[in-house]
């Protein structure tokens, strides 16, 4: 047996369990672990499509006014870690292989619902909780933004509006330095000539009426962050 496997000393044996069991097992066990890895979680700020990251990766976000579960079946099922798996892997891929954010996002997605499958949960269901706690532009309750709130995917997936309204309710705590509020006063001036650019480019398409890209489905799904290949599911979004 080859010295760089797994287990160079030990002979593979066929586990006496469901293959289907096995892979749920092993990958609860990495959840685990990419929880153990987390080093703070917030709970106490509006955030926009229900889950975020700091720009540094150090702090998950989850929206303050999201249930910590739901029932299903008879079952209390706990969403944090769900959550938590999702924005750990989308930043991960993002920072450490430069993945363009929707396509760190669609990955994510899908190794979030495979983590909800793992515990027996539908899709369906589970998307079904999340969307009623969904916060995006114009939503009264979007007021208390973090001022360190990665906005990379706001930007990416060309929320102006969105970013706007964040940049306005950034919480002024002590901890949020003056060259952090020029920094973003500076991305958003940056996005707000890409956003002018844009409009004047669609400006005589729009007239020959609406146009989808190729590959591209019209329903921004669960979280309104990704108009994203694949039939309409973002975050939360029924499969």
């Amino acid at each position: 047996m080859p010295l760089n496997s797994c287990h160079p000393d030990a002979p593979h044996i066929k586990l006496k369990a469901p293959d289907w069991y096995v892979s749920a097992l092993m990958l609860d066990r990495a959840l685990d672990a990419i929880l153990r890895r987390l080093k703070k979680l917030d709970r106490e700020h509006d955030i926009p499509y229900l889950a975020g990251y700091s720009q540094d990766g150090k702090t998950i976000y989850i929206d303050r006014h999201l249930p910590k579960s739901f029932t299903f079946r008879g079952r209390t099922i706990e969403v944090d870690r769900f959550l938590i798996l999702h924005e750990e892997v989308e930043k991960t891929l993002i920072d450490q292989l430069g993945l363009h954010y929707l396509h760190a996002h669609q990955i994510a997605t899908r190794a979030e619902e495979a983590a909800v499958n793992a515990e027996r949960i539908t899709w369906k269901a589970y998307d079904r909780f999340m969307q009623k706690y969904v916060k995006s532009i114009g939503d009264e309750r979007l007021t208390k933004v973090p001022a360190d709130l990665d906005l990379k995917p706001y930007r990416d997936y060309h929320d102006y509006d969105l970013m706007q309204r964040m940049v306005q309710h950034i919480d002024e705590a002590p901890g949020t330095s003056a060259k952090l509020r020029e920094e973003l006063k500076s991305y958003a001036a940056a996005f707000r000539a890409q956003h002018r650019d844009a409009q004047r480019a669609s400006a005589k398409p729009a007239r020959q009426g609406k146009k989808v890209a190729p590959g591209v489905v019209d329903n921004p799904g669960r979280t309104g962050k990704t108009g994203a290949v694949r039939p309409p599911r973002k975050r939360r979004q029924s499969a």
